[in-house]
C-alpha cells in the first residue's frame, strides 16, 4: 500500500537511522510556526520518548532538546507527518519565554525563529515580538 494511504508509520530514517527528516514546530494554539529543524531516529524516537521536541543539530552534530539550556522547552501535544511520510508537523505548547535563541531588544527571546520579514529591497523588517 502507498504511504499516503496505509496507517502504518513509514518514515525513512535510513538502514543507519541518521537521515534527516525536516519538521515544521507550531504552536498547538496560536498555529504560528515556531521552528523549522531536523530530527534522525534518535532525535525522533527522544521526541516520543520524553514529550518534549528534540531535533538533530546539524551544526553540532547532535542530539538538540530545545530549550534544555535556556528554559524554553517546547512540549509536544501532537506529532502529524505528511502524505508522503517525508517530513513532520510537531504541535507544541511552548514553556518558557520564547522558541528563538536570538534575543529581542527587550532581553526576551523571540516566540518564534520567524520574527523578521523580507521586504521588497531585501532588507529585514522585525514583525511581532
Amino acid at each position: 500500500m502507498a504511504k499516503e494511504y496505509t496507517n502504518e508509520l513509514q518514515i525513512d530514517f535510513g538502514a543507519d537511522g541518521k537521515n534527516l527528516i525536516p519538521v515544521v514546530t507550531q504552536d498547538a494554539r496560536t498555529k504560528d510556526v515556531l521552528v523549522l529543524a531536523f530530527v534522525n531516529k534518535e532525535a525522533f524516537d527522544e521526541t516520543r520518548n520524553s514529550g518534549y521536541a528534540t531535533y538533530w543539530s546539524r551544526s553540532r552534530n547532535e542530539l538538540w532538546k530545545k530549550g534544555l539550556t535556556s528554559g524554553d522547552l517546547l512540549r509536544v501535544v501532537e506529532i502529524r507527518v505528511n502524505c508522503e511520510q517525508n517530513s513532520l508537523l510537531y504541535l507544541v505548547t511552548p514553556e518558557g519565554e520564547g522558541a528563538c535563541h536570538a534575543i529581542n531588544k527587550n532581553g526576551k527571546h523571540y516566540s518564534s525563529c520567524y520574527y523578521r520579514r523580507v521586504n521588497s529591497n531585501n532588507s529585514l523588517e522585525i514583525v511581532g515580538d
